[in-house]
């Protein structure tokens, strides 16, 4: 490409648009499955097992931060969706909205730290669009994904078969996310090292997916832990009880949210999973996850109980208060 920034020709259906999707998209995300010249793709879904489907949107601000970009966060977002599952991504798509006047360069990073996040977890985009919107309709770059995965035949998991009794799981520290992009935006007079938890999830679900005790997982994306936490007392009627000293946090997070009156666990992660499993299995669930590097800082943090179905955090000096839930976003634009 000869231009250094979008037009609204580069949307047009034309040869500016051929050659941006050639040169841009092609030239990173091409493989066996990406036909740009084709309306449909066939994929190859031979394997024994349940096919599982997904969709997402990203529109973070900035676009690129500490520990990522928009193009790895729709990776990891979309497919990690699938991961928590108990599926093994197989396929994206990819739909993306460019603002005019955008920097070609800048473009070219991103949809190439799509292509890596894609190859390090065997991943492929198999199809996908672009358009243009006009200058001030847009951030720059949104993005729009839809993932396929495959899951195992039998394996279940669901809020359905949560049950009082069972051990929640994180697999790290949380808010890392939130207070990374933040911090980028140089909000408030702040800055910092902090990155983003933004990462694969994959090996942390599969090292789970074995243990019969497994009922459920969830990536505590926008809203954060809490946000998990309400989801399942209002599916199953049942309350969680957090112990506040076991959960994760960094301390430049706490450092952050202390100052500026944020809750770390409202605040998104984008590489943690949330784990609901039988008390019989929380410590070998607990051991998997310490196995690898990722789950190092694994935590059990709370307890499923037959009672009115709040979220209740224990403090160590042996309080304990409702968690509400969230109703303002404390950061939008966050993924």
């Amino acid at each position: 490409m000869q231009e250094t920034h979008i037009t609204l020709a580069h949307g047009n259906g034309g040869r500016f648009m051929r050659e941006l999707i050639e040169e841009i998209f092609s030239r990173h995300l091409k493989n066996p499955t990406l036909d740009i010249q084709a309306d449909a793709v066939r994929l190859d879904l031979h394997d024994q097992g349940d096919l599982l489907f997904t969709t997402d949107g990203f529109t973070v601000q900035p676009l690129e931060f500490p520990g990522g970009n928009i193009g790895s966060l729709a990776v990891h977002g979309t497919t990690n969706d699938l991961a928590v599952a108990g599926a093994i991504p197989r396929y994206l798509s990819l739909n993306a909205f460019i603002e005019e006047g955008f920097e070609v360069e800048r473009l070219d990073r991103i949809v190439r730290s799509i292509a890596e996040t894609a190859n390090a977890i065997d991943v492929q985009v198999a199809a996908g669009d672009t358009k243009v919107l006009r200058r001030g309709e847009g951030g720059g770059v949104y993005l729009a994904t839809t993932g396929i995965g495959v899951r195992q035949k039998g394996l279940q998991l669901g809020l359905d078969r949560v049950r009082a009794g069972d051990r929640l799981l994180v697999s790290g520290p949380v808010g890392d996310h939130g207070i990374a992009v933040m911090l980028a935006r140089e909000q408030f007079g702040l800055r910092g090292e902090l990155r983003s938890d933004a990462a694969s999830v994959l090996r942390l679900t599969q090292a789970l997916t074995p243990l019969p005790g497994l009922h459920f997982m969830r990536d505590p994306t926008r809203g954060g832990l809490a946000t998990v936490g309400h989801e399942i007392c209002h599916a199953t009627g049942l309350q969680i009880r957090l112990q506040q000293s076991e959960i994760p946090i960094q301390d430049p997070v706490n450092s952050v949210c202390e100052m500026l009156g944020y809750d770390p666990l409202y605040l998104a992660c984008e590489g943690r999973v949330v784990a609901v499993v039988s008390e019989d299995q929380a410590d070998a669930a607990l051991q998997a996850w310490r196995h690898l590097p990722e789950g190092a800082s694994a935590a059990i943090i709370g307890t499923v109980i037959k009672d009115d179905p709040y979220l209740i955090m224990e403090t160590p000096l042996g309080g304990a208060r409702i968690l509400e839930e969230l109703e303002d976003d404390p950061l939008p634009r966050i993924c």
